[in-house]
């Protein structure tokens, strides 16, 4: 397992604090897994934990560590802004871990996770491009036929049309989903199993 672990250590300087992390977390009921070329360990196929070694620090992240109550003021929200509910606790030096602290944290995230709390991905929306509003308002059976679509198709056909900058290639777009609209289909339909 070490050689996995210098995978995980992005600049080659953690090793030794990794491995130390992973011992520790080796003592739970967490399974360990590869994800998104870091650790990542799961509790009943669900992401509890990841860790990983950065530039100025490594670190032990704590994928709904949102709803921890981080008694030790120790977790940091590494994207404000962005990140919900992904919280990390890093280290600079080996000292710093506190093993019975760490522990602790993990019990309780496991704990989050059998209550099954999460943060709910808020839904995306899309402003309706000028040419498919006149389109819109030209044809109501399409109007229709669009709004019958799930959320989620209707998205994607309006992101397609207003990633186009130009008008001419708006245009040549509605042309081709119309008929995908009107039969009901979605635009990534094919590729979804």
């Amino acid at each position: 397992m070490t050689e996995q672990r210098h995978v995980w250590d992005k600049v080659g300087k953690w090793d030794n604090e990794l491995t130390l992390l992973a011992d520790i977390i080796a003592k739970t009921p967490l399974t360990q897994t590869v994800k998104w070329g870091a650790p990542v360990y799961t509790y009943q196929n669900r992401n509890v934990v990841g860790l990983g070694g950065f530039k100025h620090f490594f670190a032990v992240w704590f994928f709904n560590g949102v709803f921890l109550r981080d008694e030790a003021n120790v977790l940091v929200n590494a994207n404000e802004g962005v990140t919900k509910s992904l919280r990390q606790w890093r280290f600079t030096d080996a000292s710093q871990i506190d093993e019975k602290k760490l522990l602790a944290y993990i019990q309780e995230a496991i704990a989050v996770e059998e209550q099954g709390k999460a943060v709910k991905p808020e839904p995306k929306s899309f402003p309706v491009p000028d040419a498919l509003a006149a389109e819109f308002d030209k044809d109501p059976a399409f109007k229709a036929a669009f709004d019958a679509l799930t959320r989620g198709r209707q998205n994607d056909y309006l992101e397609y049309i207003g990633d186009a900058k130009q008008e001419k290639t708006q245009l040549a777009r509605l042309d081709k989903i119309k008929p995908m609209v009107l039969e009901g289909v979605g635009l990534n339909d094919r590729y979804r199993g």
